[in-house]
Formats: structure tokens, C-alpha cells, sequence
């Protein structure tokens, strides 16, 4: 994935952060405007769109939110091509991976209408103002908030909640969202351990939670469960494997397999899923984790209730 530098996209990019004894640190969002009923970005029907990539976690998140806040009349998508190419995510002429919006090939274009120039990686999902001509926000917990403020939005952060919920967010965020990556992407022994060890941790937590609720903050589903799915979605099919989380998958945990099909069972969400993109993007040719690009055939799973 390249870099923009002051408006300037640059293919050359020396790859994440691993400076911390062969640690992957990611990189943070750096445009974090906000949608608000005072403005100057406001709650409007038809004046956001929403830029995102099958494969991307963060992006998903995105998309789940705009299907269970009723949203998808409001805000339209673009998705780019499922594999990034030296140009980053990219976007075919015509078809399913085209962007009807402002007819770009790459998302750095649309990064490059920021101003003043942007200087950062250039991250899906990104939510595009069309009223300014601007981006609001490549943050993808700060974009599922926001789609909240909408009218009539069902509230997945209730007040009386919030508590539980940014205590799930806090800890699964670093620890199984992102540790998956810390394990896949560690350049040494001592770095993968202590990941893939926090990944399993946090995923026991999870379990031992969901054995006594329905859901991570009790029996009202909230921002933390849709922060948790799209790392379950891909867990047992691209993580245990390509990125070695494989000590146990999310179908040997009773109540976390459950929560995962019942979530997955709920309306509009599978429409959200793309269990073939994450099997083919995860296992792509890399020349540390699969340099002969071998995609394997399989798991087969049925998330079916």
C-alpha cells in the first residue's frame, strides 16, 4: 500500500510499523471530522458516500452499520476490487467494482481532494461529503457512530450501556481486531507469541461473557457487537490460517459460534459477508506469508442456524 504525501501519491512505501522488536503497529486515522445536527457536516439523506473494500474489517464495520440503521436508502457505497494493487484499493471502469460517484480508479484520488494536501496512508472505509467536497472521516469506529445521529436511527450506544461498551471496545480493539494483525504481520517469535496469546485471551473472555448474555453489554445488541463481527467473519477462514491464529478456531467456542451465526442470521447481514473474498485476499501471494500465492480449498463451513 503506498502513501500520500502533501496531496501526492507515492507507490513506494516502506510497509507497516514493525519497529518495535518486529512488533506491526498500525497506523491511526487521521481525518476525523463529525457528522452533527449543528453542522457543518449534517444528518442529511443523500449527501454521504461510502467508500469500502469486501476485505477490509474496519470497512465492514461500516457497512453493517449502514444496514442495521436502516441506512442504505440514505448513504450509497462504492466498493473497490477485493486485492489492492501498488495503487492501493483500485476500481474497475464498469461493473461491481466501479465508483458511480466520482468515477476514480483508485481511492487515493479521492484522498487527494482533501485540503489542505493529505499526508497519510490511504485506508478504507472512507466517508465522502458530497455537499463539500471533502472527506468527513476514514475512521471507521468514529463512521458507524455518526450513522447514528441519522433520524430514526436505532441507538447502538445507548447511555446506560456505554460503560460495558467501551470497556469491550477498549479491549477487543488491540487485542483481537488488530491483534489478529499483530500475530499475521510479527517479524519475530517474541512478537507473534505475545499477540496470538492476546488474541486467544480476549476470545476466552468473549466466550465466558456470551455463556451468561446475549450479547458483549447484555441483552441489547450495541456498536461493540458490530466492532466484534467482522474479526469472527474472518476468523476461521483467513486468520487461523494465513495469519497463524490457529490455536483454536471460533467453532470450537460453544456460545461465540452461536452469538457469530445468530448475528450473521440477522436481516441484511450475510449481504455483508464475502467468505470467498477473505479466503482469496488473506491467502494472496505474499513473500512472507504465502510467497507461492497457493490459495487452500478450504474450510468448509455452514454459518447457517
Amino acid at each position: 500500500m503506498g502513501v500520500m504525501i502533501n496531496g501526492t501519491y507515492h507507490a513506494e512505501d516502506p510497509g507497516p510499523d514493525t519497529s518495535s522488536g518486529g512488533e506491526f503497529k498500525r497506523a491511526e486515522a487521521k481525518i476525523r471530522d463529525w457528522i452533527t445536527p449543528d453542522g457543518p457536516f449534517t444528518p442529511d439523506a443523500d449527501r454521504y458516500h461510502l467508500y469500502v473494500a469486501w476485505n477490509c474489517p474496519w470497512a465492514h464495520r461500516a457497512l453493517i452499520a449502514r444496514e442495521m440503521l436502516n441506512l442504505k436508502p440514505a448513504i450509497s457505497v462504492s466498493y473497490a476490487r477485493p486485492r489492492r494493487t501498488d495503487q492501493g484499493w483500485v476500481f474497475d471502469d464498469t461493473g461491481e467494482f466501479s465508483d458511480p460517484e466520482l468515477g476514480v480508479s483508485a481511492i487515493h484520488q479521492v484522498y487527494a481532494y482533501q485540503s489542505p494536501g493529505y499526508t497519510g496512508r490511504c485506508t478504507m472505509p472512507v466517508l465522502w461529503d458530497r455537499e463539500t467536497g471533502q472527506i468527513v472521516s476514514n475512521e471507521s469506529a468514529d463512521i458507524i457512530r455518526m450513522f447514528g445521529t441519522f433520524n430514526n436511527a436505532p441507538d447502538l450506544y445507548p447511555e446506560n450501556l456505554r460503560p460495558q461498551i467501551d470497556a469491550w471496545n477498549d479491549r477487543i480493539y488491540p487485542t483481537l481486531n488488530n491483534g489478529v494483525y499483530r500475530a499475521g504481520f510479527a517479524r519475530t517469535q517474541d512478537a507473534y507469541s505475545t499477540a496470538v496469546a492476546e488474541v486467544f485471551e480476549t476470545l476466552d473472555a468473549v466466550e465466558a461473557q456470551l455463556q451468561k448474555t446475549e450479547f458483549l453489554a447484555g441483552d441489547t445488541l450495541t456498536e461493540a457487537d458490530i466492532r466484534l463481527f467482522p474479526t469472527l467473519a474472518r476468523f476461521d477462514v483467513a486468520y487461523h490460517y494465513a495469519f497463524k491464529c490457529n490455536i483454536r478456531r471460533i467453532t470450537d467456542y460453544p456460545a461465540l459460534w452461536a452469538y457469530a451465526r445468530n448475528f450473521y442470521a440477522r436481516p441484511g447481514i450475510a449481504e455483508t459477508v464475502r467468505f470467498d473474498v477473505y479466503k482469496n485476499g488473506y491467502h494472496s501471494k505474499s513473500e512472507l506469508r504465502n510467497p507461492l500465492g497457493i490459495i487452500p480449498a478450504g474450510p468448509e463451513i455452514d454459518w447457517r442456524i
